[in-house]
C-alpha cells in the first residue's frame, strides 16, 4: 500500500504537493483493511504530509511488528506548517532524518530506507549511502535503496552490499525498459511507483473531470504527465480506451488489470498502489486473487501502446 494519499496536505511554499480529502480515521481503517486483505508492506516517506503519513502508520501498525515498512529520506519537512523543502541533502542530515522516521513510525528499525532524491548525482548519493552503511551496522535499518528513475545511478549503486532495492515508475503507459534490465541483471528488489498512473488507470477520471486545485495532480509539476491543467491527459486517455477491455480480462477491474500487467512483467515486482479509502484498498487487495494478466492479453496490449525505448531517463 502506497501511503502518499493518506499523508494529506503538504506544501512547498504556496504549491500544494499533497492529496486532498484525506481523513485520519478513514486512513487508519484503510491500513487495517489492507492487512485484512493480505497486504503487509507499506510504503511511505518523511515528506508525505510532512511526517503525517508516517505518524498514521506508526499508530495503525503499533501492534503489528510483523509488517514491513519502507520509508524515504532526503526531503526537508516542517511538521507544524506542513511544508516540505528541496534544499541539498547532505550526509550530516542522514542520521537525524532517520531518527525522525523511527520516532514517527514508533519503530526501533526501518525495514527498507530509500533515498528520496530522484536525480541526486551519484557521487553525492554514495556519500549518503556511506552514512546508511554506518547506521545499518548500528541496527537502525535492515537495508537501503533509492527512489529514482535513473537506471545508470541504480546500476552504479547496486554494487554496495547494503543496497537492495530501487523504487521507480512503471505502469501500462510506461514500461521502464532500462530500469527493468538493471534490476534483473543486478538482482535488485523492484518497488513500482505509480502503478496506477496516479489514479488514471482506476477508470474514475474522464476528460471532463476537474481535479481539485489543491491536489498534487493539478500542480503542473514538470513530471506530472498523467494530468494537464487539472484534467486527465487526453493522450493517455486514448491509450487507456484502447486497452480497457484487455485490462479487464476475466472479470478484473481496471485497477486489478493494471496491477496484473505489472506482475505479468515479473512475478517478483512489488507494485505500490496508493490508497485513501477502505473501498480502494479492498479492490486493490482483490488483485492478489487474479494475479498476472494472461500472456495473450499482455502481448496484445504491447501492440496497442506506443513505446519509445530510446527516451532518456527522467524523473516521473
Amino acid at each position: 500500500m502506497g501511503c502518499w494519499p493518506i499523508g494529506g496536505k503538504m506544501y512547498c511554499g504556496e504549491q500544494s504537493l499533497g492529496y486532498t480529502r484525506s481523513d485520519d480515521g478513514v486512513s487508519i481503517r484503510t491500513i487495517h483493511a489492507a492487512l485484512d486483505g493480505g497486504i503487509t508492506l507499506f510504503d511511505t516517506a518523511a515528506a508525505y504530509g510532512a511526517g503525517h503519513s508516517e505518524r498514521l502508520l506508526g499508530k495503525a501498525l503499533k501492534h503489528r511488528p510483523d509488517t514491513l515498512i519502507v520509508t524515504k529520506i532526503g526531503v526537508g519537512i516542517d511538521e507544524a506548517s506542513r511544508q516540505i523543502s528541496f534544499d541539498p541533502f547532505t550526509p550530516a542530515q542522514v542520521g537525524p532524518a532517520l531518527d525522525g522516521c523511527l520516532s514517527r513510525l514508533e519503530r526501533d528499525r526501518i525495514d527498507l530506507l530509500l533515498l528520496h532524491v530522484n536525480d541526486m548525482p551519484i557521487d553525492q548519493a554514495e556519500a549518503v549511502f556511506d552514512e546508511l552503511d554506518r547506521l545499518k551496522e548500528a541496527g537502525k535499518l535492515r537495508a537501503y535503496g533509492w527512489s529514482t528513475d535513473y537506471s545508470q545511478n541504480a546500476r552504479t549503486a547496486s554494487s554496495r552490499d547494503g543496497f537492495k532495492a530501487v523504487e521507480y515508475v512503471m505502469n501500462v503507459f510506461f514500461d521502464a525498459p532500462r530500469m527493468q534490465q538493471v534490476v534483473q541483471e543486478e538482482g535488485l528488489l523492484s518497488l513500482i511507483r505509480s502503478p496506477l498512473a496516479m489514479g488514471l488507470l482506476s477508470g474514475k477520471y474522464h476528460q471532463n473531470t476537474v481535479i481539485a486545485s489543491d491536489d498534487v495532480r493539478a500542480s503542473g509539476e514538470s513530471w506530472m504527465e498523467y494530468y494537464t491543467d487539472g484534467r486527465a491527459n487526453p493522450d493517455f486517455m486514448r491509450q487507456l480506451d484502447a486497452v480497457r477491455d484487455l485490462l479487464t480480462t476475466n472479470g478484473r477491474t481496471l485497477v486489478q488489470g493494471a496491477l496484473g500487467w505489472i506482475w505479468g512483467q515479473s512475478e517478483t515486482y512489488i507494485p505500490i498502489p496508493g490508497a485513501r479509502t477502505e473501498e480502494q484498498i479492498e479492490g486493490i487487495s482483490a488483485a492478489l486473487t487474479f494475479g498476472a494478466l494472461p500472456v495473450a492479453a499482455i502481448n496484445e496490449i504491447e501492440s496497442l501502446i506506443t513505446r519509445n525505448p530510446h527516451a532518456p531517463d527522467r524523473p516521473r
